[in-house]
């Protein structure tokens, strides 16, 4: 039997709502109920994903730091290297990832530290992981712990939000974008040329036979900027892991782009800079110093300098004129120039240099990322005002009574 619940807000008036009961009535509120449910968590389940994309970066720079703290703890109290791995991996403590439980199984079947890193490049950053095998051919790893620690320095709030801010219109907006102009292009548009065909000697405007006669050319560039930024976004995400896929020692084009990124290059030459300082620092020759620190950057454009550099040392040039060939402005030369004669070592006479290096590279870096976001939102401004403009003018010649007769 049916049961009706009826809501009326004054006696003797018509019910504003009505629920009627039943098998039907039940079945019907129970999928309204797993509508909403689902919806809800399709919307939590795309906060998750988006917030862990968005913080993945971070994570591998923090899991970076941690394990130079606890390399350092270890070294200072004369543990190896291999002990404090095997036994921050047998607390099971997840703060390190899986690729540092790949790291522990190697040591545990008989590598030493710096093998087992070498076949274990998900672990670390490739600039740290270079790094570090230098100071092991140093001798002493907490001499490049600085250097290493200048690489992960964190980025500045401004730098973090304008970047995340830039990924939000990339994967979010641009996609939806471009959905939105597939349809109206495939669509909506045919209809109007359809319209614009019917009408007997109408003057259309300029704009929209321009958009009759390129649509697909607008809506392929379209498309090609919005993979060119998604692919851009997706390499900052994965990181090494990804652009390593692209990267070949003959053909090496992910190199080359990153040192054409102005913030990308100063970072290069601040790892170079920063592992030239310690190798000199600990004594090592100034051929090898600078063979190493080439192999610190991981960046084959930096390597080929590297041996420019070393070139040029061969032929007695001066360790301060052979590395103008990291620096065009001649910065680096004429800072090397004075830290030779400065006290208290390299690394801390290029201190100021590291500094300035890191704040024009944030500096950069935001500004890019705003200008890109900019940029993307007006490109599509644009692409909606001509679509617009050029609908509107068949329905002028519409209204305007133009029709064939």
């Amino acid at each position: 039997m049916n049961t009706a619940i009826l809501l009326s807000p004054f006696p003797g008036q018509a019910p504003i709502l009505g629920l009627v009961g039943g098998p039907d009535a039940v079945a019907g509120l129970v999928g309204i109920l797993l509508g909403v449910l689902l919806w809800l968590g399709g919307i939590l389940g795309l906060v998750s994903v988006v917030h862990f994309l968005l913080t993945l970066p971070m994570r591998r720079a923090e899991r970076a730091r941690l394990f130079l703290d606890l390399l350092e703890g270890a070294l200072q109290r004369g543990q190896t290297i291999e002990t404090m791995v095997l036994s921050v991996a047998q607390s099971g403590d997840p703060s390190l990832g899986a690729p540092f439980q790949s790291l522990a199984a190697r040591i545990r079947n008989g590598l030493l530290f710096k093998d087992a890193l070498a076949k274990a490049p998900r672990f670390l950053p490739p600039q740290i992981t270079a790094m570090l095998r230098a100071g092991d051919t140093l001798g002493d790893l907490r001499r490049v712990l600085p250097a290493c620690r200048e690489i992960l320095r964190e980025h500045p709030a401004g730098v973090r939000s304008a970047v995340h801010y830039m990924l939000m219109v990339v994967f979010l907006f641009s996609p939806i974008f471009v959905a939105v102009v597939l349809i109206t292009m495939l669509k909506i548009v045919p209809k109007f040329k359809e319209i614009a065909a019917s009408l007997m000697h109408a003057q259309l405007w300029p704009i929209t036979r321009f958009v009759f006669a390129h649509g697909l050319w607008l809506v392929t560039a379209e498309v090609a900027v919005a993979l060119f930024l998604f692919a851009g976004a997706a390499a900052y995400i994965a990181g090494p892991r990804l652009t390593a896929w692209f990267q070949w020692r003959g053909l090496p084009l992910v190199d080359w782009l990153a040192w054409k990124l102005a913030w990308k290059r100063k970072a290069l030459q601040r790892t170079f800079s920063a592992m030239l300082a310690v190798l000199l620092d600990g004594g090592v020759p100034e051929a090898a110093a600078v063979r190493l620190a080439g192999e610190c950057t991981a960046n084959e454009i930096c390597r080929r300098r590297a041996r420019r550099a070393l070139a040029a040392l061969e032929q007695g040039v001066k360790l301060d004129e052979a590395v103008r060939a990291f620096d065009d402005t001649g910065e680096f030369h004429w800072r090397l120039a004075n830290a030779s004669h400065a006290r208290g070592g390299f690394l801390e006479a290029l201190g100021s240099w590291h500094e300035s290096l890191d704040a024009k590279a944030f500096q950069e870096e935001q500004a890019t990322a705003h200008a890109l976001t900019t940029g993307l939102v007006i490109l599509n401004g644009v692409f909606v005002a001509l679509v617009a403009t050029a609908m509107f003018g068949v329905l002028i010649a519409v209204v305007n009574g133009q029709m064939s007769p």
